[in-house]
């Protein structure tokens, strides 16, 4: 599976426990209305079941459970990527900049893994961090 739809589908469940989740549902179903719109609406309220079952879960300490919706819209967004390569750079847009605010910061390191690449040459030097970084001296 391609890991941008992984990392989408983790966040689109994930938002459905924030106090954004109407934005993050809007967000999909905008996705939807693009790419295959006859499904959209009901797609919406698929969602509105997820969040249901996502709070209930997490009021019952249950992470195999929300684990198991992430990878059932994961499986949705999968689908649409192999009938539309292009949908990924959409879910790309989709994670960065409607669903990835909305999430808690704890949140937003379960969505997806870093990968950071420098070269220097001379007497660069390169700093890189994956989140704060306090750099002293020279």
């Amino acid at each position: 599976m391609d890991p941008m739809v992984t990392a989408a589908g983790t966040a689109l469940v994930s938002a459905m426990a924030t106090s954004a989740w109407e934005q993050a549902r809007e967000a999909a179903v905008e996705l939807w209305r693009r790419v295959r719109p006859e499904r959209a609406e009901q797609v919406g309220t698929e969602l509105e079941g997820v969040r249901t079952e996502v709070l209930e879960a997490r009021r019952a300490g249950d992470a195999e459970t929300e684990r198991a919706l992430a990878g059932a819209w994961q499986s949705e967004l999968q689908r649409l990527v192999r009938e539309d390569a292009s949908v990924v750079d959409e879910l790309r847009r989709l994670l960065q900049e409607r669903l990835a605010p909305v999430l808690p910061m704890e949140e937003r390191t379960r969505i997806g893994k870093l990968v950071m690449k420098a070269e220097a040459s001379g007497q660069a030097r390169v700093f890189q961090a994956g989140r704060d970084q306090h750099i002293t001296g020279s």
